[in-house]
């Protein structure tokens, strides 16, 4: 099964990598279990995958967007022996108890409809995978299907996730059978 005009977004932080808080040494990245294998499968299924990531350390002045660019090369480094490249990502640099609301801020849009202008994709044939319910919530309103990525069904991310019907996956292997359709 190959994607049609979608792609798989997919958030970074305890989703694709470990994330010991505010991520933005190279040096620390750390690949979590299956996110290898997983994104080697949605790649190879035909699906683009695209990285879109809240970076509050940034409005916090922690680092700057030359932070984010280099862990994202250590990740496409690490990812590359498997056949994985990202299309693309895209980061929010803002918090609200900093500089207020924005529109990129997940579970904002606007980096999504970004992407989706500027690759030609169809949001609403397009998954949404991420460790947090706000990484999965933009499916709602742009008709896309999420997948959360987490170790507890039993958390409070988990019940928002289950109560509108989306599917809840301890990694990224068991996310890409659901992509795939092969669960």
């Amino acid at each position: 099964m190959t994607k049609s005009g979608g792609a798989v977004f997919l958030d970074r932080d305890n989703t694709i990598v470990a994330d010991p808080g505010f991520l933005h040494d190279p040096e620390k990245v750390v690949l979590l279990p299956g996110a290898a294998a997983g994104l080697a499968a949605m790649a190879t299924a035909g699906w683009p995958l695209i990285v879109v990531s809240n970076q509050s350390g940034i409005a916090r002045g922690l680092f700057g967007p030359e932070a984010f660019h280099r862990v994202m090369q250590r990740i496409d480094t690490l990812l590359a022996p498997q056949g994985v490249h990202f299309l693309a990502s895209y980061f929010c640099p803002h918090h609200p108890e900093v500089g207020g609301p924005c529109e990129c801020r997940k579970p904002g849009v606007l980096l999504f409809r970004q992407a989706a202008a500027e690759h030609g994709l169809v949001l609403g044939e397009s998954w949404f995978v991420g460790d947090r319910w706000r990484d999965v919530q933009p499916a709602l309103g742009l008709g896309g299907r999420g997948i959360l990525v987490d170790a507890d069904p039993l958390s409070a991310d988990a019940g928002e996730a289950s109560g509108h019907g989306f599917r809840t996956v301890p990694d990224l292997v068991a996310a890409a059978r659901i992509v795939g359709g092969r669960a």
